[in-house]
């Protein structure tokens, strides 16, 4: 790595991040963006969109999109062709949580959930794939969690979602090899906006206590592995499930 790059394997690759202007999507944007690729974000939350194109040059384009919407991942990969044309890498992102007891979770809830952690990393996943196959190439990630690993309360619909991208990813990295490289990065706990919201900060400081590296990570820590696995660093790692939890799971 030279002045906090990886080599120059990421320069000019033309990059989607869904989810890409909040948390973990918004400083893995970033972090491609340094690295010299052409960047496209997805995202529903319009002011945030907005607000990217002023406050973050780098970022190159940004596509309002309701990935949980099939018909609106194929138009807004259609923008995607025209914008870039084309696509190298794509990190499948974009993801909520709601903190619920099993038993009280509504089914509008457990579908709004699984529509956009499972049903979106699908939909745009397929379309990535469609085009990568056409040029031969190219690299599928997306975010899972350890909670797709290993049970957690108060988020059972959020962790069937996480546990469905992590075997959905070792099955496409069977039938889409050797062309397309595919993996989940597994954070742990991570202080992003979203985690701060569900979070009082006497529930975030009783979590770290159970961390062994006794701290919540950066999003820029989880960027920097996405940035590491689409390089050619990189070339050798398929059909993986890699955690970030600061030994957590340990």
């Amino acid at each position: 790595m030279e002045n906090g790059r990886y080599s120059d394997s990421l320069q000019g690759k033309r990059v989607v991040v869904t989810g890409g202007a909040s948390g973990i999507g918004l400083a893995t944007a970033l972090r491609f963006a340094l690295e010299g690729s052409i960047v496209t974000i997805f995202d529903y939350n319009k002011k945030a969109l907005d607000r990217i194109s002023t406050e973050h040059p780098s970022i190159h384009y940004g596509v309002f999109v309701d990935v949980s919407n099939p018909n609106e991942v194929k138009r807004a990969f259609h923008e995607v062709d025209h914008l870039m044309g084309g696509i190298d890498v794509l990190i499948s992102n974009a993801g909520i949580s709601v903190r619920n007891r099993f038993i009280d979770i509504t089914p509008e809830q457990w579908r709004k959930v699984i529509g956009i952690n499972l049903d979106g990393i699908f939909f745009t996943a397929q379309e990535a794939a469609k085009r990568m196959l056409q040029q031969e190439k190219g690299v599928i990630l997306m975010t899972a969690s350890t909670n797709g690993i290993t049970g957690h309360p108060y988020y059972t619909d959020y962790n069937a979602s996480k546990a469905g991208v992590n075997l959905l990813a070792k099955t496409m990295s069977l039938e889409l090899a050797p062309s397309i490289r595919v993996n989940t990065v597994c954070p742990g706990y991570v202080l992003t906006d979203m985690q701060r919201a569900e979070y009082t900060p006497e529930m975030l400081e009783r979590v770290n206590e159970n961390i062994p590296l006794k701290r919540h990570a950066d999003p820029s820590e989880i960027a920097a592995m996405y940035a590491f696995l689409a390089s050619d660093e990189g070339a050798y790692i398929t059909g993986q499930n890699i955690p970030i939890d600061g030994g957590e799971l340990a």
